[in-house]
């Protein structure tokens, strides 16, 4: 039986490429999202992918979304990628409390979430791979993402803490950290912005979504068991931990 595996923010951008990759790699495989129905379903037109509408800041909505996935399955989660998560820039001396509280929510309350409501199955079953998509500004820190920077370094602390607590029972939990990467979400930034940014990273361009996902799909592949609680940096050198 092929393997299940679930994405959060799964139908577009890094999300989208992870979940193709796990699919063209013979895994089994689910999408969350929250926003965009239209997006979503040409998304699953295109791929067959099922997708799932839930907020995963919402705990009870995660306890109850990946008992549907399972249920409409037929079988237990195996993999989970947290990958769903949103930015709010703004230098901190502007920044609202919202825009903070939000971003936190979004991208490192919701792997609580999204771990609490596969974690014990997954014990249980002493088999499970996770993996939670962090950013290079988790290591290095950016100008005008103090809420953002905070959140997914906290994405590494606790991938390195779950992975403590699971290496004993066959789980993985592992993190990657991708660098500037041709999405959406960068593609918003002004191009003299963007222009310097691409100056700094030594390949001398951005990343492609499917780099970030080939990533991903070697963290969760059987073979690579023996590797926990690391953080994978996929930047074109712009940063080295």
């Amino acid at each position: 039986m092929k393997r299940l595996a679930l994405v959060t923010g799964g139908t577009r951008g890094i999300g989208a490429a992870i979940a193709v990759h796990l699919q063209q790699h013979n895994y089994c495989v689910a999408v969350t999202y929250h926003g965009n129905d239209a997006n979503a379903m040409a998304f699953n037109k295109a791929h067959g992918i099922p997708v799932y509408k839930w907020d995963v800041v919402d705990f009870d909505a995660c306890a109850a979304g990946t008992k549907q996935v399972e249920a409409d399955a037929g079988q237990a989660l195996d993999i989970l990628v947290n990958n769903a998560g949103i930015t709010r820039d703004s230098t901190l001396h502007r920044m609202s409390p919202h825009d903070w509280r939000t971003v936190l929510e979004d991208d490192l309350f919701a792997c609580f979430n999204m771990c609490r409501a596969v974690i014990v199955g997954m014990r249980e079953r002493t088999w499970g791979r996770i993996v939670n998509i962090s950013s290079i500004n988790a290591q290095k820190g950016q100008c005008g993402q103090t809420n953002y920077s905070a959140a997914k370094a906290g994405v590494i602390g606790f991938t390195k803490a779950l992975a403590l607590e699971s290496a004993r029972k066959g789980i993985t939990v592992n993190t990657v950290a991708p660098g500037y990467t041709d999405t959406d979400m960068v593609a918003k930034v002004k191009p003299e912005v963007l222009a310097g940014i691409i100056q700094q990273i030594p390949v001398g361009r951005l990343a492609h979504p499917n780099e970030i996902a080939h990533a991903v799909t070697f963290l969760v592949h059987d073979d690579s068991s023996f590797i926990t609680g690391s953080t994978l940096s996929v930047n074109g050198g712009q940063y080295l931990a």
